[in-house]
């Protein structure tokens, strides 16, 4: 079996940079803990898109065509090249689109403290990267996200899963993240996995207190696969209680003009893989 050793490093370490580019570097994943992000606005923000989740009326705020923030109902996403659709459902919150009423209290202020953590994330692999990788890019990996307005918070709701669900269904299809990096604060229920490079899957620990950080497509492409894009997956309720499981990612994402390699744009690539998953 191959190694996965995804380090959990502490926010406040002298060495974290060099750990975090270290366990990116190898594994695509690592863990932060120690952040300033408190317990305390974590649950109260699962508890706020939980009674979201709940409303009625979520519907009237559905994603309209040519547009990209709102709720995607159940069912309405598949992963690259999965024949089935996800078994869950979502609301994409962006810096400067509306939220629904009830929400925004909470919404913002949590956005904007994991955004600044990812600028932190960035700044550390700009400073711990081989030279030849950082030579390598259009512009600093922090810089890229300056003026951006794509990173994505996305509220998910994966329902409990029903006995009659077609075989090969499940609640998030083995897939690559498309973005820079990916911040996950410890979702609601166990269920995620990582793959290694012999094909073997590992839960992702859900402890308290932790953000779990993947690398996605776009860093994979900008650093010529230094920081690989692993693939992961959130699998369907075993040997535990089947109940309903809230996560919330932020999508580190650059700006649209940004040149990730000679071939593309993160606007172009991006559009690319929104057409590939059905949001497009």
């Amino acid at each position: 079996m191959a190694d996965f050793n995804v380090l959990a490093i502490s926010y406040d370490d002298p060495y974290a940079g060099q750990k975090f580019a270290k366990s990116l570097h190898e594994t695509g994943f690592a863990i932060l803990k120690d952040h300033p992000v408190s317990a305390a606005k974590i649950e109260r923000m699962y508890d706020t898109w939980k009674s979201f989740f709940d409303r009625d009326d979520k519907a009237e705020f559905a994603v309209k065509p040519d547009e990209v923030h709102g709720y995607h109902g159940f069912k309405s996403e598949n992963a690259k090249g999965s024949a089935h659709k996800d078994l869950k459902e979502f609301y994409h919150v962006y810096e400067d689109r509306p939220v629904p009423d009830g929400v925004e209290g909470e919404t913002r202020p949590f956005q904007s403290e994991m955004i600044g953590i990812g600028r932190t994330l960035l700044g550390w692999l700009d400073d711990n990267s081989p030279e030849n990788i950082k030579g390598a890019l259009s512009e600093p990996l922090v810089e890229m996200v300056n003026g951006s307005n794509d990173s994505l918070l996305r509220i998910l709701h994966y329902p409990p899963v029903e006995e009659d669900i077609t075989p090969g269904e499940v609640r998030a299809a083995e897939h690559e993240d498309i973005n820079l990096i990916t911040l996950l604060v410890t979702g609601s229920e166990p269920g995620l996995q990582a793959k290694d490079k012999d094909g073997n899957w590992h839960d992702v620990p859900c402890q308290s207190g932790y953000i779990t950080i993947n690398s996605g497509d776009m860093l994979s492409k900008a650093t010529q696969g230094y920081y690989p894009s692993t693939p992961h997956k959130v699998i369907n309720p075993e040997g535990q209680e089947n109940r309903s499981r809230y996560s919330m990612p932020l999508f580190v994402h650059p700006r649209p003009e940004v040149q990730l390699d000679e071939a593309q744009t993160a606007g172009e690539y991006l559009n690319e893989r929104l057409r590939e998953i059905g949001l497009k």
